[in-house]
């Protein structure tokens, strides 16, 4: 069985920061792979700067170009909306009977994870690993959770956004093959000064 991690996230955009995560967590889970799942958009829940889908998964592919091991999906843009994660991973499940499916999420996600749609189901039949956050200690865990201490690195999406509307660099922030297509995504030119709204 291919053992593959699902590390979701609207990737809004892909930075550096999820690219080290991806890379730290496969190898500390033990993982063969991690596959980006890339989460559309709710269609009914407009989110103010949310890039398309397309552009989206256009931009993490070409960020992951040559990574060995992560690869990005929009396995979930196929699927009934709204996407719950129960849903994706038995989707996956069907689909992929070669792999056995990891999910992957922050200590954010862990603390409100009781709240999520079948929780229990999920934990009953995946794997889970988990990785602390700024904030966001991770408790004891039950059985099939395994949490993977990972180096964080102080890059945020919102941050990237900010600096853009800003007209202030991104440089290492994000990898160099997609600063200039993030920048024309976002509509503003890294020299260009506006107020942070």
């Amino acid at each position: 069985m291919i053992k593959t991690g699902i590390f979701g996230g609207s990737f809004n955009p892909i930075h550096n920061a999820h690219l080290q995560l991806a890379r730290q967590l496969r190898e500390a889970a033990g993982l063969d792979e991690v596959w980006l799942m890339v989460s559309p958009q709710n269609p009914l829940k407009q989110q103010a700067g949310l890039l398309a889908d397309d552009l989206r998964l256009k931009l993490a592919q070409k960020a992951t170009s040559g990574e060995e091991g992560i690869t990005v999906s929009d396995y979930e843009f196929h699927l009934p909306r709204p996407s719950y994660t129960w849903n994706t991973l038995r989707a996956l499940t069907a689909d992929y009977p070669d792999r056995q499916f990891v999910l992957m999420i922050g200590g954010d996600n862990w603390q409100q994870f009781c709240r999520w749609y079948r929780a229990d189901d999920i934990l009953r039949h995946y794997r889970l690993v988990v990785y602390p956050r700024r904030d966001c200690p991770v408790g004891p865990v039950p059985a099939g959770v395994q949490v993977v201490e990972a180096e964080l690195m102080d890059i945020s999406s919102t941050d990237i956004r900010r600096r853009i509307r800003q007209g202030r660099p991104i440089t290492g922030l994000v990898p160099a093959s997609i600063e200039h297509d993030i920048v024309a995504a976002f509509g503003l030119q890294p020299t260009t000064t506006s107020p942070d709204a």
